[in-house]
Formats: structure tokens, sequence, C-alpha cells
């Protein structure tokens, strides 16, 4: 097949290797940085970018494929397009389409592939990863029992999804609890007692050893029926690009604190980067990592610092949020509140340090959730009266909606400000719904939804004020 060398017009061309969330957040950022020059996109999946935080909505059908799509942006996007080699000397990006690609600025956003499990008998047809949208397509046609491999976050949201789709499904996890990682041992049991209750058959503290036709056998010689496997067993950095082309690689591609590999001209964000040792795998990370290369690339002398984090379940009928490490919890420098009422399925645990939160794990407990979230954002102190915090009294809750910066997110599936919501409102959107449509807040998990109620019902009032005012 001949060589085509596509050469974009305009200075500064930018190529992105990947169309994810990463990918499309840092060309929208880069426009509104006042980039004119070409921005090329090349992504191997053969949608449009869509917001891969929402698969699990996606699974157990509340969203459709197309609502979860992203806006268009002013790229030139080619689809079903894989980045086979980079020649750093020439400048360009080869393709498996026989095309070249130059470049002045190559950003990788390859993201992270799935971790397939090694079991005995398990071919590819019985076993199903769980990362793009194609990978949810194939449950359509999927009838019986499933087994879900792995109960981190994606595990319990898969397990919950399908559940909800009619599914007999068991959760096989090789720890005592679901989500260790995110959660402390008495949040667990929580989380683990509420699966059980929706239904969600548990396997813990086992591992899969061998599979045979619709039964999947446990290292105890338990039998799970499962004609589908579904593995939620990790992912691992796409790195072989950079590999390829000789760039520093140990778990991601190493990055410093402008998000630059060793190469000058080639920078790497979201799931496939790894900065200061760190691959965090999250989408808050990866937005803010699109903020800052967009700011550097337009000339703003910036530094990517890491990313708070903060993990929300997003799995219908269960309120989780995790802040921070869990390991911190227990610090010895740190103030620790607890707050346990397994009997109504409540848990807080609050890390506090210098008045500031610094790790929590909550359970069944969303007006805390949305303070406590919005306080660790903001790095404000926490209010003295820490008990009326967690069961959400309304004179404890600090930053009310209606009283949050206007760069406060308030819908963290889909990164929506109060800025965004107040011009929607402005624009017309008068209403939950309507907003829901103009911005997509609340059209995630759901846990902004009484956020986004009560900035609606502010900017009513507002708005009433201003009318009676000029009367």
């Amino acid at each position: 097949m001949g060589t085509t060398v596509l050469r974009p017009a305009g200075a500064g061309r930018i190529v992105v290797v990947g169309n994810g969330p990463a990918a499309h957040r840092l060309v929208e950022r880069l426009r509104a940085h006042g980039h004119t020059g070409s921005i090329t996109v090349l992504g191997r999946e053969e949608q449009p970018a869509y917001n891969r935080v929402l698969l699990g909505a996606v699974l157990d059908r509340t969203l459709s494929p197309e609502t979860v799509a992203l806006p268009d942006v002013d790229a030139e996007v080619r689809l079903r397009v894989t980045a086979t080699e980079i020649d750093r000397r020439r400048r360009v990006v080869r393709t498996d389409t026989g095309t070249e690609h130059e470049y002045d600025v190559l950003v990788l956003a390859t993201g992270a592939r799935p971790t397939l499990p090694e079991i005995t008998g398990l071919r590819a047809e019985h076993l199903q990863p769980l990362r793009t949208l194609a990978d949810c397509r194939r449950f359509d046609d999927v009838a019986g029992p499933l087994a879900v491999l792995g109960g981190g976050i994606l595990g319990v949201e898969a397990a919950r999804a399908l559940l909800a789709r009619g599914h007999r499904v068991t959760l096989v996890h090789p720890k005592p609890y679901p989500m260790d990682r995110q959660v402390d041992p008495a949040g667990g049991r929580l989380l683990a007692e509420r699966l059980g209750k929706l239904g969600v058959e548990l396997r813990l503290g086992r591992r899969a050893t061998a599979y045979r036709p619709g039964r999947l056998i446990l290292d105890n010689s338990d039998v799970v029926p499962a004609e589908l496997v579904v593995a939620c067993t990790g992912v691992v950095p796409e790195t072989g690009l950079a590999v390829r082309a000789g760039l520093p690689v140990r778990r991601g591609v190493v990055v410093d604190d402008q998000l630059r590999t060793a190469d000058p001209r080639i920078h790497a964000i979201g799931d496939c980067a790894e900065h200061n040792g760190d691959t965090p795998g999250l989408i808050a990370s990866a937005w803010d990592q699109a903020d800052v290369l967009a700011a550097v690339l337009t000339g703003e002398d910036v530094r990517y610092r890491g990313t708070r984090t903060v993990t929300r379940l997003k799995a219908r009928g269960i309120d989780l949020v995790s802040i921070g490490s869990v390991d911190g919890l227990d610090s010895a420098e740190a103030e620790v509140v607890t707050l346990s009422d397994p009997a109504r399925g409540r848990y807080a645990k609050l890390a506090l340090r210098e008045e500031r939160i610094i790790g929590a794990v909550l359970f069944g407990l969303p007006e805390a959730i949305a303070s406590v979230s919005q306080l660790h954002d903001r790095d404000l102190p926490v209010p003295a009266d820490r008990l009326a915090l967690l069961l959400g009294t309304p004179a404890a809750m600090p930053g009310a909606p209606a009283e949050l910066p206007d760069d406060a997110v308030i819908c963290r599936c889909n990164n929506v400000t109060k800025k965004a919501l107040t011009a929607a409102w402005q624009g017309g959107a008068r209403s939950v719904p309507e907003l829901a449509g103009a911005t997509r807040a609340t059209t995630g998990c759901g846990g902004c939804v009484d956020d986004v109620g009560r900035i609606c019902a502010a900017l009513a009032n507002r708005t009433d004020h201003e009318r009676e005012g000029a009367a």
C-alpha cells in the first residue's frame, strides 16, 4: 500500500493519538485557550468520542450509547485508525491505513487495555472485558447466568448493571470485601451486604481456577454458573507506540510536570501517562492533565501537580464515595471521625489534618457525600459539628451549591461546573431535566441531582428578586 503524507494547514500542527475523554477534553481546552492551528485526532474505535465513565449506565440500559457521546470538537477526527509508528526525526505518525500525519506537537492519549485472566479452559468466546461501547453491545446477545471476576470499582458497577438487565450475577473477588483499594473493612462489609441484598451472589476470598462450558470452578472447588465470564481484573497503560519510538516507559509513558516525555515535542496524558511514578487511571486525572497541557501548548507557564483522588461508585441504589488513600484513614497524624450505623446501612470515616479532609469513606449518606466532596475539592475546613455534617443537617452543610464558586464541579461524571449550569439557565434551561439536556449534568450516576436542583432553585430566586427590584 502506498504512503500518503497528510500535511494539515496552519501553524502549530497538533496530532493526538487516541479519541477518549482525555483527548476530547484536550481539544476543547486548546480551542478555548485560542489555539488556531490544525488538530488531528486518531481514534481506533469506530464511533466518535464518548464518556467511558458512563459505560455502566449503558450496560444497565439507563442510558443509550447515543446519550454518552461527547460533543463534536473543532478538529479533524479520523476513526478506525490505529497509529503504528512514530518517526521522531521526521516528526510523523504512521498508521495502519498507510497514511502519515506530520506534527509539530504529538500527544499520546492511548488509554489503557484490560488485563485478562489466564484460567484453564476459558477461551475468548466465553470471556468478555468491559472497556468500550463495543464490549457493552456483546451483552445484547447473552442470556443466562454471568460471573464477574474482580470486585474493584468496575467489577461492582458491572455486577450491579448486569443484575439490572435481569441476569443472575456472581461476583468473584480474591479479597475479603469488594473495593478493598478504596474502602476500609467496615465500609467494605456494608458494600458487600448491600450487593447481596440487591441480588448479587458474592464469592469473596476466592479465585477462579478453571472453566467448563456454563461453569466457573473456584479454588475451593465451588462451581459458579456462568455462560459468560466478565473480566474486571484491571487495566495496563497502552504504551506500545511509545516503546517502539524509544520513549522512556515504566508502567506508563513517563512524563514531567508539563506532561512532556523525553522528547520535548511529544506529550502523554490520561491512562497511558505516568507522572511522578503514578498512573491513577481516573477520569479526573485525565481531565486535569488535559487542562494543564492545553495551557502549556498555548504558551502558559503551568505545571501538573497531581489530582485529588475522589472515587464515586456509579451503581444504581448504592451511595458510596472514597476520598484520598484508604491507608490515610488510620494515619497517626490525623484526627479520625467515625459514624457507624449498620442497621440503616450508613457509615462514614473521615481523616482530618488541620481541620481539612485528607481521606474519607462515606456509605449510604448522600447528603454528606455531596458536602464532604465539595469541602475536599475546595480545601475548606470542616465545621466544628462533625456529626451534623455527616448526618446532613442543613445548618452544618457549608458550601451550599448556590454559594459555590463558578469553577466548582457539580457533576463529576460529566465534568459539569456551576458556571456551565448557570450559562445553561441563562440560555433558557429552567428545570433540572432541561439543565440535564443542556449540560449532561445528572445523566451519569445521578448523585448530583439534588445539587443541580438547589442551583436551579437559587437561580430562579435570584431572577425573581431581580425582577422585583426592576419593578
